[in-house]
């Protein structure tokens, strides 16, 4: 069965990925880019610095953005080389990375709420205009059952 532009539109997976993208890279030190380079290599399984760099072509130019998902522990490596049968590493995304994916899919899908703790949610301690606005957002997915 092949899926169907109405399908998606139906189904109203972009309505609010905005807010989503926002919660999701507030509460994981993650810019948009990050994220959705992230998501990109989550599809691609495993991968390459090279596929990372040809993934990172249609985001901002961030030379540190490599480094930084390794040590933060979004990429792991999942097989070293050894310099005669495997010329390069291959990697995947973390466990913790294919978590927050797996969690902002059920968020866009309704089946999971985006959380209102101050606890669980940086942004509902409100600190900045914007995170005000956002609060506001927040409740506004939450309560919109037919995402």
């Amino acid at each position: 069965m092949r899926i169907e532009a109405s399908d998606i539109k139906r189904l109203n997976i972009l309505k609010h990925y905005r807010i989503i993208r926002k919660w999701a890279c507030r509460n994981n030190n993650l810019n948009d880019a990050d994220l959705e380079l992230l998501i990109y290599l989550d599809c691609i399984d495993l991968f390459t610095k090279k596929d990372f760099e040809d993934g990172s072509y249609s985001y901002s130019w961030d030379n540190r953005r490599w480094n930084r998902l390794l040590k933060e522990g979004w990429i792991v490596v999942w097989r070293e080389r050894n310099r005669t049968t495997q010329k390069y590493n291959i990697y995947k995304v973390s466990f913790k990375c294919k978590q927050l994916i797996q969690r902002v899919y059920r968020i866009m899908l309704g089946e999971e709420d985006i959380p209102t703790s101050e606890r669980r949610n940086k942004i509902m301690k409100g600190k900045t205009y914007m995170e005000k606005v956002l609060i506001t957002s927040i409740n506004n997915v939450n309560k919109d059952k037919q995402r």
